[in-house]
């Protein structure tokens, strides 16, 4: 395929990666409204609060601990044939995971989801970055950053839509006719593209990764389990996560072929970017996570209204994701992404307004200025590591970006869900100890199975209870995340370069578009 093809089609083959894009990033988000359903012993799988978070976590910690691999793949071996074997890959394992017979079978096939998701992400990124010129390329980037925004707010409607009218698995079910259409244009529109100077392969480096965040993960989940956060069960893994993490950074700095190349953040452009992107992510996953649970739990919500609920978010996400470009030229990205830090961090303080009988306005309004904010913090943070990289490591650069919104994905569930769960069970600790057994082992375990609890014994109060401090543990989770993200506005205000030292980067020679290879 020549370069002049190439060009008239640049946006349809857009056009095609951000539906690709939308099928890996939607299907996480889908997932959380049906979390309530697959905790249902009857309707699902009568899965416990931790093993929702693992269902979550299997995803996505795989998908983090392999992205940085699957962009040098790409690179050496063709980043569409990559993208392609990934969307199969992803389409067997949404197959697996709607016809699950357990929590254990849906956690191990949501993380052959997550290894072909770490197939499919990075490849789009690169692809745009050799398709597009720079001059029309934030444009593009804006795109592909709004499709990501668009998945994490439609996720939920379009689960809302499949469970009033399916069961639980049909919510991995829609997957696959989606992939296969995608990967039948992919083949017909997509050019073949590699980097002639491939990296070699990371082996350690990848096994290290996903050890240390697995581990980690696996304590932050404990810690919320127990309520005992001193606890050896807890300290233990979260310790022995923190060094294999350190360890896996010392071996990258060493490394002449490095999985994940820390050297990368010398470049504050870089540094900052990242940061941005990771800590927004970290805060409003979290969030999203027991968003879901307050509306179908303590409002009632069905899962179709609770996914309506998020169209404020989606409406946000539409409008100002692709005015973002305009919005970094006119004022510059460090400013763009910094209101759009503290607009995030406006929104997520906000849940303190928040309470059992809130008229839900206030919510869509909260969910409102939340996805303008985080509109605004992806294109801008995801163009500035993209620049901040030569063409042929487009790869490593894309890898970076959605490594790092992925493990905050993972430890945002991880840390505020762990948080949820240590203020619910200690407000609820008396009327536990009331219960027998059998029936205090499901009412701690979430708000889902206090209400299954009280459904059965007759306790309105104890659902009173359970729903006051399910409102108060998100609210003390909420400061948590809105802290995170006004971090994350400070990181930037102070290392992320401003106008001028965009323009002068901009003003340097460009390196050479890298030759396609025809198919």
């Amino acid at each position: 395929m020549d370069s002049e093809t190439i060009q008239r089609r640049r946006w349809y083959i857009l056009g095609v990666l951000t539906m690709s894009l939308l099928v890996v990033v939607l299907d996480n988000t889908i997932l959380n409204v049906a979390l309530k359903t697959i905790a249902d012993p009857g309707k699902g799988l009568g899965a416990t609060q931790s093993q929702l978070e693992w269902s979550i976590n299997s995803y996505t910690l795989v998908f983090a601990g392999l992205l940085f691999t699957f962009g040098v793949l790409g690179d050496r071996l063709g980043r569409k044939r990559v993208l392609i074997g990934g969307m199969v890959v992803f389409a067997v394992a949404s197959l697996a995971s709607a016809y699950a017979q357990s929590p254990d079978q849906l956690i191990y096939a949501r993380a052959l989801m997550g290894l072909g998701g770490a197939a499919v992400m990075p490849q789009t990124l690169s692809i745009i970055t050799n398709v597009f010129e720079p001059h029309e390329r934030s444009r593009a980037i804006g795109i592909w950053a709004g499709a990501v925004g668009l998945g994490v707010a439609i996720g939920p409607l379009t689960g809302g839509l499949l469970l009033a009218h399916f069961w639980w698995g049909s919510v991995f079910l829609i997957n696959v006719p989606v992939i296969v259409l995608g990967v039948v244009l992919m083949a017909m529109l997509v050019p073949e593209s590699r980097n002639p100077e491939p990296g070699r392969l990371d082996p350690l480096g990848v096994v290290l990764s996903v050890i240390g965040l697995v581990v980690l993960s696996y304590g932050i989940i404990q810690g919320g389990e127990k309520g005992d956060w001193l606890a050896p069960a807890v300290l233990s893994p979260i310790g022995a996560g923190v060094a294999v993490l350190a360890l896996f950074v010392w071996h990258e700095a060493r490394s002449t072929s490095p999985a994940f190349d820390v050297r990368l953040f010398k470049d504050p452009r870089m540094s900052a970017a990242v940061a941005s992107i990771a800590l927004c992510f970290f805060a409003a996953a979290g969030v999203f996570f027991f968003a879901n649970f307050y509306m179908q739990s303590v409002r009632g919500l069905t899962p179709l209204q609770s996914g309506a609920m998020v169209l404020p978010f989606a409406a946000a996400q539409l409008v100002f994701s692709t005015r973002s470009a305009g919005m970094v030229r006119r004022f510059g990205a460090k400013a763009v992404c910094t209101v759009g830090l503290l607009l995030v961090s406006v929104a997520l303080a906000s849940y303190q307004f928040v309470g059992v009988g809130t008229p839900l306005w206030i919510l869509g309004a909260i969910f409102l200025v939340q996805g303008a904010g985080m509109a605004n913090v992806m294109p801008p943070a995801t163009e500035s590591i993209m620049s901040a990289l030569p063409r042929e490591k487009a790869g490593a650069g894309s890898a970076i970006n959605n490594t790092a919104r992925q493990v905050a994905v993972a430890m945002g569930v991880a840390v505020l869900g762990s948080v949820i769960a240590s203020v619910y069970r200690g407000d609820l600790r008396d009327d536990l100890a009331a219960l027998p057994v059998d029936a205090r082992e499901a009412a701690s375990e979430s708000i889902a199975g206090a209400h299954g609890v009280a459904a059965r014994v007759g306790g309105q109060t104890l659902i009173d209870h359970a729903n006051a401090a399910f409102v108060h543990a998100m609210h003390t989770a909420s400061i948590a995340a809105a802290v995170i993200a006004f971090l994350g506005a400070l990181v930037v205000l102070k290392w992320m370069p401003g106008r001028g030292a965009a323009s002068e980067i901009e003003a340097l020679p460009q390196a050479p578009k890298q030759e396609t290879a025809k198919v």
